[in-house]
Formats: C-alpha cells, sequence, structure tokens
C-alpha cells in the first residue's frame, strides 16, 4: 500500500508535467527541473543498491519514504499551479507564499528555493528588459505590465498623445508576483519614463547595469529597481523641462488661455470683435488666423517663441452646454439645453483658441489639458466681452451730460443698471484672475520647483486645472447657469441702449436748440425717450431689465453663499464680499 502511494503520486505528478511542453517559460520552468533531475537521482540510488544486490523492499520503502515526501510536496505545488491556471507572477507568487509558509523542512524548503530560482530566470530577464530600457518582450503574456500598442498612433496623435500616459501601459494585478507587489508602481513608472526617453531619441548614461536575479531574503534586484527608476526619473524631467522647456511652454498657453497677455487680448478683441460679432457659420476661419496673427505682432506676444502655435477655432455649441455635458447632470433642462445645442452660436460663444504640441510636451499639455484650458478661456474671454459692450454703452451714454435735468432723470435708472452691471462683470473677472488664476499659477511654479517625476508633474498640473475649474465657477451647474443668465441679460440691455442710441443723439440737439424752441417742440414727446423704434416703453423696459438683472444677480450670490458654506470655500465668498 505504500509503493502504490509512491506509483500513485508519481503518475500523478507526470501527468501534470507532460502538459507542459507548450506551456509559457515560467510555468515550463516550475517543473521541468522536476521532471528531470528529481527521477534521475531516485534512480541512480536504486541501481547503486541493486547492483550491490542489496536492494528488497525494506530497502526500497527506505529510500522511497524522502523521494515521496519530496514528491508530494511537488506534486501539490503543481496541482496547485494548474488548478488555478497560474502563469508568469502568479506561479512565482505561488511558489514564494509556499517557502514562507514552510517551517522545519530544510530539504523542501531548499527544494522549493531551486524551483523558484529557476522559474523566475525568464520573468527576471523579461523585468530586466522593461526597467532598463523600456521595452516589454512579453510573447507569453506572463508580465504584469501589458504594453496597449492597439492606439493608433498614426491615425490620432493628439488623443495618443492625450492617453499615452493612462492607457498606453497597464498593469494585471494578477500576475504580480507577491515579492513585488510593492514595487509595482515603480517598476511601471520606469519602464514608462525609459520608453519616453527612447522616443525622444535620448540615451541614458550610467553605469553597469546589475542582473535581476530571484533572492528570498537579501532581495537586491529590489536595490538596482530603485536605481534605475532614480535615473529614469531624473533623465526624463531634465528632457522635458530643460530641453523642452515645459515651463516656457505652460507660461505661453497661460498668457493666451487665461488672458494674462493684457495688451495681446484688447489688440485681439479690437480686430477681430467685427468678424466674432457674425453667425458662426458666417465667419471666415482664415480671416480670424490672419487677424490673431496681426494682434500677435502688434502686442508684447511677439516676443513668445510659441506664438505660432496659437490657433483660431470655433465650436458648435456654448461653454453651458459644453460644461453640463461633461459633469453629465440629469436635470428637468436637460432637453433644453440639448434643444439649444442644435441652435447656430455667434462668433463669441464659439470661438477659442487651440494650441499646437509636439512629443514629449504632449504629455502634460494634452488633449485632455487643452479642452480644460479653452473652458476656462471661453468663460473669461466672453465674460470680456460683456464687459467691452458695457464700456461701450457707458461711452455713448456720456452724451447725457448735455441733457437738461429733466431729461437727463429720464436717463438715470439706465444709466444706474449699467453702472451695476458693469460693477458685477468687472467684479466677477477680478475675482477669476487676481484671486484664483494668479495664487494657484504661485502655489503651481513653487510645487513645479519640487517634483522629482513626470507623474508628480501631470499631478501637480492636473491639480491647478481642477483648481481652475472649480473656483472660476465651472465645475457647478447651477453657478454657471446664473453666470450666464447674468451675462444673458447684460447683453440684452447692451443691445436694447444701442438701439436707443438714436434718441440721445435727438436729445442732444434738443438740448443744444434750447429752451426758447420749448413752443416747437414736446420735451417729453421724444427726447425723454417714452418710447423706443419698436414701440417699446423704454422705461417700463429697463425696468424690465432692471428686474431680471436682479433676480439671477441674488440667485448667484444665494448659490455662492451656499457653496461657500458647503465646502468651506471662503475664496469663494469674496464674491459676495464686493
Amino acid at each position: 500500500m505504500q509503493l502504490l502511494e509512491f506509483i500513485s503520486v508519481d503518475r500523478e505528478l507526470k501527468s501534470y508535467l507532460n502538459k507542459t511542453s507548450s506551456l509559457a517559460p515560467v510555468k515550463t520552468s516550475s517543473t521541468t527541473i522536476t521532471n528531470e533531475d528529481l527521477p534521475k537521482l531516485f534512480v541512480v540510488q536504486l541501481e547503486i543498491e541493486h547492483l550491490r544486490g542489496k536492494l528488497n523492499l525494506q530497502k526500497l520503502w527506505f529510500y522511497i519514504q524522502p523521494t515521496l515526501t519530496t514528491m508530494s510536496i511537488l506534486n501539490q505545488i503543481t496541482s496547485t499551479i494548474f488548478k488555478a491556471n497560474a502563469k508568469g507572477g502568479k506561479v512565482l507568487s505561488l511558489l514564494h507564499e509556499q517557502i514562507n509558509n514552510m517551517s522545519g523542512e530544510a530539504k523542501c524548503k531548499e527544494l522549493c528555493l531551486f524551483l523558484i530560482k529557476a522559474a523566475s530566470v525568464p520573468y527576471m530577464q523579461t523585468l530586466e528588459k522593461w526597467v532598463y530600457k523600456g521595452v516589454i518582450y512579453d510573447p507569453y503574456q506572463e508580465f504584469f505590465v501589458e504594453d496597449n500598442e492597439l492606439i493608433q498612433k498614426e491615425e490620432l496623435p493628439m488623443d495618443y498623445s492625450a492617453d499615452y500616459w493612462e492607457k498606453r501601459y497597464s498593469m494585471r494585478p494578477e500576475r504580480i508576483p507577491v515579492f513585488l507587489s510593492e514595487h509595482d508602481q515603480t517598476i511601471l513608472r520606469t519602464g514608462k519614463y525609459f520608453n519616453v526617453i527612447r522616443q525622444c531619441g535620448k540615451t541614458v548614461q550610467w553605469g553597469k547595469q546589475e542582473p535581476l536575479v530571484y533572492q528570498h531574503r537579501d532581495q537586491k534586484f529590489i536595490s538596482a529597481i530603485d536605481r534605475a527608476y532614480s535615473e529614469a526619473a531624473r533623465t526624463l524631467l531634465e528632457v522635458l523641462i530643460q530641453e523642452n522647456d515645459l515651463m516656457g511652454r505652460l507660461r505661453s498657453v497661460k498668457n493666451y488661455f487665461l488672458l494674462a497677455q493684457g495688451d495681446f487680448v484688447v489688440q485681439f478683441m479690437n480686430l477681430c470683435e467685427p468678424e466674432l460679432s457674425k453667425n458662426m457659420y458666417d465667419i471666415v476661419t482664415h480671416r480670424l488666423s490672419s487677424l490673431l496673427e496681426v494682434a500677435l505682432r502688434m502686442s508684447t506676444a511677439d516676443s513668445d517663441p510659441y506664438k505660432d502655435d496659437l490657433k483660431p477655432e470655433l465650436l458648435p455649441y456654448g461653454l453651458q452646454y459644453q460644461m453640463f455635458r461633461i459633469l453629465t447632470i440629469q436635470t428637468n433642462e436637460e432637453k433644453e439645453y440639448c434643444a439649444q445645442a442644435d441652435k447656430t452660436v455667434s462668433g463669441m460663444e464659439a470661438f477659442v483658441f487651440n494650441y499646437d504640441v509636439k512629443w514629449p510636451v504632449s504629455l502634460v499639455i494634452n488633449r485632455k489639458a487643452i479642452a480644460c484650458y479653452q473652458m476656462l478661456f471661453r468663460h473669461l474671454f466672453y465674460c470680456k466681452h460683456v464687459e467691452r459692450l458695457l464700456c461701450r454703452v457707458w461711452i455713448s451714454n456720456k452724451i447725457a451730460k448735455t441733457f437738461t435735468h429733466e431729461a437727463a432723470m429720464t436717463y438715470r435708472q439706465a444709466f444706474s443698471l449699467r453702472q451695476r452691471m458693469l460693477d458685477c462683470i468687472q467684479h466677477l473677472e477680478y475675482y477669476m484672475m487676481v484671486e484664483v488664476i494668479e495664487p494657484n499659477w504661485l502655489m503651481f511654479l513653487n510645487k513645479m520647483s519640487k517634483v522629482s517625476n513626470v507623474d508628480e508633474v501631470l499631478r501637480v498640473h492636473q491639480d491647478l486645472q481642477d483648481s481652475y475649474l472649480k473656483e472660476c465657477m465651472l465645475m457647478d451647474h447651477e453657478l454657471l447657469e446664473c453666470i450666464t443668465g447674468v451675462c444673458s441679460v447684460c447683453i440684452e440691455f447692451c443691445k436694447f441702449m444701442q438701439r436707443m442710441s438714436r434718441y440721445f443723439i435727438d436729445a442732444e440737439l434738443r438740448s443744444m436748440i434750447g429752451s426758447c424752441q420749448d413752443d416747437i417742440f414736446e420735451p417729453e414727446a421724444e427726447c425723454s425717450g417714452n418710447s423706443s423704434a419698436d414701440g417699446v416703453n423704454f422705461i417700463d423696459r429697463i425696468m424690465t431689465l432692471d428686474k431680471q438683472f436682479t433676480e439671477v444677480l441674488i440667485r448667484l450670490l444665494n448659490r455662492i453663499c451656499d457653496l461657500g458654506c458647503d465646502n468651506s470655500n471662503e475664496k469663494l465668498l469674496n464674491v459676495v464680499c464686493r
């Protein structure tokens, strides 16, 4: 019966071993040593005793006992590997855990160490190529880092750059050996860094590359991986920041998209406002490009080495609809926003800047980052447009200084409303540009001076954009709706006052003629502007606009107060204090 147990274990073990002929290297390595060395050693021992004429059942059992123990352990390990359908790192994890679970069995532990060292050779060779060169050679898909080169780089170069860092390489957790589980992120980043360095045509010059060999206790290969990571992180950061001027690129983006280049913004709006006032589909993009180039040459932006990468673009939907789609809100008004998206938008609402970025800077300033800056630009640009319209109304209203006291009193409410609107828009702009953009930018510069790898650069830059979107009131759909409502009422007011401007001229003429002609003219008929060209009473219309503006402004302030209290956002409450 004891010999039958041995035979049963031997047959079961061989049945597993016979299945390894077409399997992956790690699994094959872990079982081939069992199939070759152990039977040979056992047969040699029995043959020696047989030649001496001393082999009998008792001695046969004596020699079988230690071998049976070893074969039982091997059978258990092999059975576990095949039942778990393990491959690659999972096989190494099972062997590593088997060693840790053994106590007192020195020979069995030594056998398992022998097995895992043999099985780890092909895996560690793949790991070595990855952490030293950023190359994956994994035909049997055993390694825990997977290269998703299915992304079509040739077809979508910008999207490829945007998705490269997040999607090009991914980890398969089930194939991470337990002895590497605490270092998986370091290994992933090291290979990614070297891969980017290689694509940039750079080579890393460093000392002797230590071969990575599995060790159970003194894991020297971990130190080698850490050294490779430090070298890769330092080199790639140098390539991005020093050789490709990442910070100069980011400053250029800030100047244009966040309206930090003041004189350029004024020049551009002066030149392009007539064109952008048209229907979006009536605008000639080439003309916009030419005007943009003129504005760049006429301003201090002419000294920017990256000014030629700035391009004009028209989007067929408004900012409010774009943000609502991003926030994926579910409201009763969602259908209304979709319906509005189908309407033709004006050039001012559709206009954005685009920015050409080359590899490897496109890892940081990628398509997603550009889209974020575009949303901020549309928000700031439209507020600036509203401010310019209100200032234009203010200039045209200066003619009221020549009015008689009675005529001027008629326009007092309109002038008061105009000033309230102008103060509101200017306070919003001041808050966003002075209290949000500049402080966050300075914090960003401080953090960037301390980064040690590209992942930290990406995280710091993402934090900057998240802060911009949140504190510029774009991430709350109710708040954005209120700001859009304020701007809409202001524009409606400006259009009405422009239509009424000819009545201001009539009023000026009457005041110049003087009171001697009062018996000829009716001062309260036309001079006071009681009716507009379309028959709407001037004073009533101003009162309606005043009511609409007050209502939407109160909603805006209430929403700001609610968000400031809920999120302890003291900075947002500064808008209310103004």
